[in-house]
């Protein structure tokens, strides 16, 4: 593997408005520009933020942003009572710790808090199906954007927040915090350096696919706006407390919703975890913005495990290795580096890094928001801009669709279509319950 860029590859990268966005980024990588000016352009302009879901991922975040000097969290918006409670309730005290005037605002209606022109920028973190519409009504409204992982629910929704994005002329990074730690950007770094010698198999531990939706009906809690929460997806779909739980059974709030695991309402293991170690291993192999051509289900594959084939020759499975723990292991004809958070192993001395961050807080990664931040005041992609995580999204959401159908799938990553296989188009979108739509 060589990073350095042939005509070819130049050629096909511009078909798609990708040429900037080949080489891992770095501090002192030439960022995309990106047309429009910013409103926040001094250091010491304060940068005005409001937060959409406040669920677990959300707590998490905000920990982190607060603690940038010049952001202000100043509006949020959910549509349970109690979360907007538990968000407002530590926001409020974190500015009276530490002596600072602030006025925050809650909403129910997330295009309210779009309708604030004092608003710079938004966090989303709601559930999976509601990322595309909010994203793009924010970039319509003018907000630029920090969205969490996986990008969107579906292919089509990745591909309209991509036009969204550039059309508006909009900062979006998404919260794929990983591309900011030391041990994966290393691990990019030696692939694509070409230290490995050309790779052939990249084994990346992820996880299980969406499972059907069986969880019991139960009553919907006063305070949640269970019509609001399901927005676009059909109201088949019932509530169980488990989808917006509150408690652990230790008493801790902090758990996560089990929306993510069932197929119609996320993506399972596939897009939750995949969203992070796929997006690794194609930033690895150079195919940011671009994506395998085929893809075969455990019945099809020789490793018994979803495979990704792509037209370099390189397989990418869904597969457990040494250990057992999330991460992904890169095998070239050199040898071999294997990342997971915290915790980097190779097959040769030369392979490892200087530093691995053992004691890394991933949820809660400042320097990750930061790079955002930067960005809305110097108007450049940053280093996970919405093309990247379009791609990274949508190998996941290809993994699904095989799952699914139990069949092998061509792919062409330059179009983003399936090749003459109608039954797997169908699967690139889904009808949205009135009056929802994305135009």
């Amino acid at each position: 593997m060589s990073s350095k860029m042939t005509r070819k590859d130049f050629l096909r990268l511009s078909a798609i408005g990708l040429s900037s966005l080949i080489a891992p980024w770095s501090a002192s990588a030439t960022p995309v520009p990106v047309s429009g000016k910013s409103k926040k352009t001094e250091a010491n302009d304060k940068i005005n933020v409001g937060f959409i879901g406040l669920g677990q991922q959300a707590i998490h975040l905000m920990s982190g942003f607060i603690t940038i000097p010049d952001v202000r969290i100043v509006a949020g918006c959910d549509v349970y009572d109690i979360k907007r409670d538990r968000f407002q309730n530590r926001v409020n005290k974190y500015y009276a710790d530490k002596g600072i005037k602030n006025k925050l605002d809650m909403y129910i209606h997330y295009e309210e808090l779009l309708a604030r022109k004092d608003i710079d920028a938004v966090v989303i973190a709601s559930p999976d199906h509601q990322h595309a519409l909010m994203a793009i009504a924010a970039c319509r409204a003018g907000k630029d954007i920090y969205i969490e992982k996986p990008l969107t629910f579906t292919i089509y929704e990745g591909q309209q927040l991509v036009k969204a994005v550039r059309e508006n002329a909009r900062i979006l990074q998404v919260g794929s915090m990983q591309r900011s730690m030391n041990e994966f950007i290393h691990a990019a770094n030696v692939a694509r350096e070409g230290m490995l010698g050309k790779i052939s198999l990249m084994k990346a531990h992820v996880g299980d696919g969406p499972k059907p939706y069986d969880l019991p009906k139960q009553e919907v809690p006063k305070g949640l706006d269970w019509d609001l929460w399901l927005g676009p997806l059909d109201t088949k779909w019932h509530y169980n407390h488990e989808l917006n739980p509150l408690l652990n059974e230790n008493g801790s709030d902090e758990c996560w919703g089990a929306w993510r695991w069932y197929q119609g309402m996320g993506g399972g293991y596939t897009t939750d975890w995949g969203a992070h170690m796929f997006d690794i291993g194609q930033w690895a192999i150079g195919k940011d913005g671009s994506g395998p051509v085929e893809i075969l289900p455990p019945s099809a594959s020789p490793y018994d495990c979803l495979t990704f084939r792509y037209d370099n020759g390189i397989e990418m499975t869904q597969q457990k290795f040494d250990g057992g723990k999330q991460g992904i292991k890169i095998i070239g004809e050199n040898g071999w580096i294997q990342v997971c958070r915290g915790e980097f192993l190779a097959s040769s001395p030369e392979f490892m890094p200087k530093k691995v961050d053992e004691k890394a807080v991933y949820e809660t990664n400042v320097p990750h928001y930061q790079i955002f931040i930067d960005c809305i005041r110097s108007r450049r992609d940053p280093n996970v801009p919405v093309e990247v995580g379009h791609s990274s999204c949508t190998v996941c959401t290809l993994g699904n669709i095989a799952y699914e159908l139990n069949r092998p799938l061509q792919w062409n990553p330059i179009v983003q279509k399936f090749v003459n296989d109608p039954e797997a188009t169908k699967k690139l979108h889904y009808d949205y319950r009135k009056p929802y739509t994305l135009e």
